[in-house]
């Protein structure tokens, strides 16, 4: 039992895809049914500074992550929340961001489907990573149909 009085602490990773609003969905209602407090988490990768032509702005980049982000747990959940969620947003590898979050949660819970690269997608899904390695249970949302 944590110090806030609820018994753990649900992990969700959020991305902007179908699936990732399917996964915080679940993710509070499981929190709902057992006590838990939420950690809806976030993670970007920088662009390279010379990405092409142009030159990438990383301090643009990373508000305009942010702000993605905020939408995104705002359209889901609102204002009125049933348990408390906290949001993370950071930079780094989406499954590595996310599996560091993990650790001493009580579940990780992510969408079967993100805005992954082509790369990604050579190389394993975040959610094959995270259910391959993650130090607590992995619950794989799909989203609506």
């Amino acid at each position: 039992m944590t110090g806030n009085g609820s018994t753990g602490r649900v992990v969700v990773g959020v991305d902007g895809s179908s699936s990732s609003r399917a996964a915080l969905r679940w993710a509070v209602n499981q929190a709902v049914r057992t006590g838990a407090t939420v950690d809806a988490v976030g993670a970007w990768e920088a662009t390279p500074l010379f990405a092409g032509p142009t030159v990438v702005d990383p301090t643009l980049e990373a508000e305009t992550a942010r702000r993605r982000f905020d939408q995104e747990v705002h359209d889901v959940l609102g204002d009125d929340r049933p348990v408390e969620v906290r949001e993370h947003l950071v930079r780094g590898n989406p499954a590595d961001v996310l599996l560091e979050a993990a650790v001493g949660a009580e579940l990780l819970v992510v969408g079967s489907r993100g805005h992954g690269t082509f790369a990604r997608a050579l190389l394993g899904s975040v959610s094959q990573r995270c259910a391959l390695h993650a130090s607590c249970p992995v619950v794989i949302v799909r989203p609506p149909a």
